[in-house]
């Protein structure tokens, strides 16, 4: 999987490895493992994404630019936001800015939920991926 960190090309790789609702049913699992924001940062400081169809806010800490942290926070009542936000954690959290950069802003189509999935929705995860890459420019 080109232009993917190790990390994201694995997630990428286990959605491949399933079909048609299983598929939402691994969306809903890392919807549950989305991590927990850290004490000292309130959802107040993030920024907005909008084009989500429920409230997600992300936060980029690129102080170090080898080791990126990302951060998202979005309501329990919205599995498949939150899942997009646990891939986005999984396989871009504490990789380099270069490496961030350079995914593709079409990976998620590699995911195969299109087809399961509201068109609306998909926009939603381009929209975090797009923030966090101008947040590293």
């Amino acid at each position: 999987m080109t232009g993917m960190p190790a990390a994201l090309a694995e997630v990428v790789s286990d959605f491949k490895e399933v079909d048609g609702q299983d598929k939402l049913a691994m969306l809903l699992e890392f919807a549950n493992e989305l991590p927990e924001l850290p004490a000292d940062l309130e959802e107040a400081a993030m920024e907005p994404v909008p084009e989500c169809q429920s409230p997600l806010f992300l936060h980029v800490d690129a102080e170090d630019r080898s080791r990126v942290r990302l951060y998202f926070s979005a309501p329990a009542e919205a599995p498949t936001t939150r899942g997009f936000a646990a891939i986005l954690a999984a396989g871009l959290d504490r990789q380099s800015a270069a490496d961030i950069l350079a995914v593709p802003d079409d990976f998620y189509g590699d995911l195969g939920l299109a087809a399961l999935i509201s068109p609306l929705r998909l926009r939603g995860m381009s929209a975090m991926l797009s923030r966090i890459k101008r947040r590293l420019q």
